[in-house]
């Protein structure tokens, strides 16, 4: 099995359910990423709210009081920490997300993105 735990980032930026959108499209930004898991305060997955997700904002007409549960993605798939990379690699290649929470017992530990796995592939050729 390969080693998931390696491969993934473990310090996550994330925001939460009442996060306000614009401050998570401030910070989607300035970490420059394409998604952030959203997290409970129990650090539990919420969801997920990307790029894609904020795109709705162009069309929104109603006041700046709007937040991160009104626009993410909440069926999020996520893997365990102990998951095989293997899985978690065809899983990114079958979908059409960038990226994948990881968790232990529920809660967040970490994210795997496509430019994650990468690098890991890189890594023996140095």
């Amino acid at each position: 099995m390969q080693e998931t735990k390696a491969v993934m980032t473990a310090d996550v930026t994330t925001v939460g359910t009442h996060t306000p959108i614009y401050d998570a499209v401030k910070i989607l930004l300035d970490s420059d990423v394409t998604g952030l898991p959203v997290v409970n305060d129990d650090m539990t997955l919420a969801g997920v709210i990307t790029e894609k997700d904020v795109l709705r904002l162009l069309s929104r007409t109603e006041d700046d009081s709007a937040t991160v549960a009104q626009f993410m993605t909440p069926d999020v798939v996520s893997f365990d920490e102990d998951a095989d990379l293997i899985a978690i690699c065809e899983c990114l290649i079958e979908s059409d997300f960038r990226r994948v929470p990881i968790t232990s017992q529920g809660k967040l530990v970490g994210i795997i993105s496509r430019r994650d796995i990468i690098k890991y592939i890189l890594e023996p050729i140095g």
